[in-house]
């Protein structure tokens, strides 16, 4: 291999660079703002961390940063009183685009005991260049905590710069934004207190924001040489004054310490419902909290909810807010939420993750897989708790968790073995029992058979039947429920059966069935359907005269075919009726025998189609054509019989 004949490296040139910076640096370019104030919060936990190491003495504590921003000027400004800049370090930092102080900063200081790097941004570089995106100057002041002389940094969006003698008396940093004419909306009071309410909402530092001319208080109250407790006029008038000036003192924009930060045996349930509240402007209280405080190797936090929903086709589009050390980074990460549970609102604070975050980046990153799958584990955890803990409170949020849980199952077979012990089937008669507890409760009628309803109201004569004989129905009434239950069958030797799909055997009376050809002949032609099977049987209820049953399988393979829009268009008034569909004459009842005495003529004909008609509405609702007819048929018999 020959040997190089020259070696060297790549040189940009910033008026090439700076172009580029200002147009595709962010997606956003609001998000210049975010990395300013980040980059002050970095500059005052430098500061912090010098000062814990002993690195300096005799600083004042009243940390924090202010944004000003002054329409008159055309300048936005973000000033600290952090660890500032001397000469030397704002060439390295400022004049080398990318060089990034926080990095530089953390390698020097990591090997120390307590230096741990958490809470400094790091993006003291590239980021501080996002300026540009919205400035045609930008005007850096800063003076080093070592007692440097302060240093002004001037620059275009050319990517010229001067270098001056700064005029700072204090130590910090001011960066003076000057906005271009062309992205003047940046000027407005209300954009600026927007950004900074998304981004900076829950940065480490207080921010304050004011905009020029607007009245700042002092923080100095009069001196008064009364003794304490003194109850004079005078010292009254002072008090006063006093409490009057501290409500008018400014308000950081910001929450330093939010409750995700916090231990959970620190938060009270009340701090939760404010803190969702706050943050989702939701008036509603979500059904419950999920409070996550992980540990290395996945170290990150945050507090997920659950929403309440005001019906079930309401939006379950939630908002998980990603936060990078207290710093927003954007709404609804999809990559770290697995997508059957998007309904979620919270916020997760993942400061393993680079702060300007990409989607393909996340797609590919070992870390999110194991944080989503963390997450799973955690809303499973919690519904069992909730289960065991408190079962009476389990059961009545039960029918909004539901659709959730089902969903959720299907998607992801894991989560299902997690929470099967927890899932709830509602009965028609009211409560509740597991899978376990109903199949134990019926193992001496039906064993291994759930018979379940999907209206109660449509099949309440099937429904009654089985509750004379004190079998318990279970109520399916959301389309989710037909796909779900095929999944607690593969689990485990249990069969779902609807209340009209057969009769159960715990619904037949004893003795032989009577049976009798020439009746079975008239139902079939009374109801137009040559293929319907029609059967005898003996049923305990010896009132019913007839019911219609449609086999399971076939009704589920119409419900698939629905749900995946291939059942060639039928409306409920096009029905037609699934081949698989019997009908049964009670052998028990009196009319049916009747009947069977004289099957022939224009009585048992008009007698028969009222049955079948009858048995028929039970099962489903009738076609227009079919309603017309039943009653007209009706008024006929009405008429006859006075």
């Amino acid at each position: 291999m020959s040997e190089a004949t020259e070696k060297g490296g790549i040189s940009v040139q910033t008026e090439h660079i700076f172009p580029i910076i200002k147009k595709w640096l962010y997606s956003e370019k609001e998000i210049f703002l975010r990395e300013i104030v980040s980059n002050a919060c970095d500059a005052v936990t430098k500061l912090k961390r010098l000062k814990s190491l002993g690195q300096v003495h005799d600083i004042d504590d009243n940390f924090k940063i202010n944004v000003t921003l002054d329409k008159e000027a055309g300048t936005l400004t973000v000033s600290d009183n952090g660890i500032g800049m001397n000469g030397d370090e704002l060439r390295r930092y400022i004049c080398q685009i990318a060089l990034s102080g926080a990095l530089e900063f953390i390698q020097k200081y990591e090997g120390d005991a307590d230096t741990s790097a958490d809470g400094i941004i790091g993006h003291f570089g590239l980021g501080f260049y996002s300026a540009f995106m919205v400035s045609d100057t930008v005007e850096v002041v800063t003076r080093s905590y070592d007692g440097s002389p302060a240093v002004r940094w001037v620059c275009t969006d050319a990517g010229e710069y001067e270098i001056f003698d700064g005029e700072r008396e204090e130590r910090g940093t001011d960066v003076i934004m000057h906005i271009s004419e062309d992205e003047k909306e940046f000027l407005e009071e209300s954009k600026i207190r927007a950004i900074l309410h998304k981004f900076c909402a829950f940065m480490p530092v207080e921010i304050f924001f004011a905009a020029a001319g607007e009245e700042e208080s002092s923080d100095e109250s009069q001196e008064h040489t009364h003794e304490e407790g003194c109850s004079c006029e005078e010292c009254e008038h002072e008090h006063e004054e006093h409490e009057e000036k501290e409500e008018k003192k400014p308000q950081p924009i910001n929450d330093t310490h939010p409750l995700w930060q916090k231990h959970p045996s620190e938060c009270t349930e009340e701090e939760y419902t404010a803190f969702y509240h706050k943050v989702f402007n939701d008036y509603r209280e979500p059904l419950f909290h999920i409070h996550i405080n992980a540990d290395y190797p996945l170290n990150f936090k945050g507090i997920l909810y659950f929403p309440r929903l005001n019906h079930e086709y309401e939006s379950l589009e939630g908002q998980v807010k990603l936060y990078y050390n207290q710093v927003f980074v954007a709404d609804n990460i999809k990559e770290v939420i697995p997508d059957y549970m998007l309904m979620l609102k919270g916020v997760l604070d993942c400061p393993e993750l680079p702060l300007n975050v990409s989607r393909s980046y996340l797609q590919n990153n070992g870390y999110v897989a194991k944080v989503s799958a963390h997450i799973v584990k955690k809303v499973c955890d919690k519904l069992n708790s909730m289960f065991t803990l408190d079962r009476a409170g389990y059961e009545k949020l039960w029918e909004e968790l539901k659709i959730f849980v089902e969903y959720a199952s299907l998607r992801d077979r894991k989560f299902y073995d997690r929470v099967k012990a927890s899932i709830l089937l509602p009965l028609c008669g009211g409560g509740h029992k597991t899978v376990d507890e109903y199949l134990e409760a019926a193992k001496e009628k039906h064993e291994n058979i759930i018979y379940y309803a999907t209206d109660k109201t449509a099949q309440a004569q099937y429904v009654s039947m089985f509750t004379a004989q004190g079998i318990d129905v279970v109520l399916l009434d959301k389309l989710i429920d037909t796909q779900f239950i095929s999944i607690v069958e593969g689990d485990r030797s249990v069969k779902f059966q609807r209340v009209d799909s057969g009769v159960a055997d715990a619904l037949k009376g004893d003795g032989e069935v009577y049976t009798n050809d020439a009746l079975r002949d008239l139902f079939k032609k009374v109801s137009g359907e040559e293929k319907l099977e029609v059967k005898f049987e003996n049923l305990k209820d010896e009132r019913i005269p007839a019911v219609l049953n449609i086999s399971e399988q076939s009704r589920r393979m119409e419900d698939m075919m629905k749900m995946y829009r291939m059942s060639g268009g039928e409306d409920a008034g096009d029905f037609k009726l699934p081949q698989e569909a019997t009908l049964v004459l009670n052998a028990n009842n009196a009319t049916i025998r009747k009947l069977g005495e004289a099957p022939e003529g224009e009585r048992a004909e008009s007698a028969a189609k009222q049955i079948y008609s009858l048995a028929l509405i039970s099962q489903r609702q009738l076609s227009a054509e079919e309603l017309q007819r039943f009653l007209l048929e009706s008024f006929d018999m009405v008429a006859k019989t006075l």
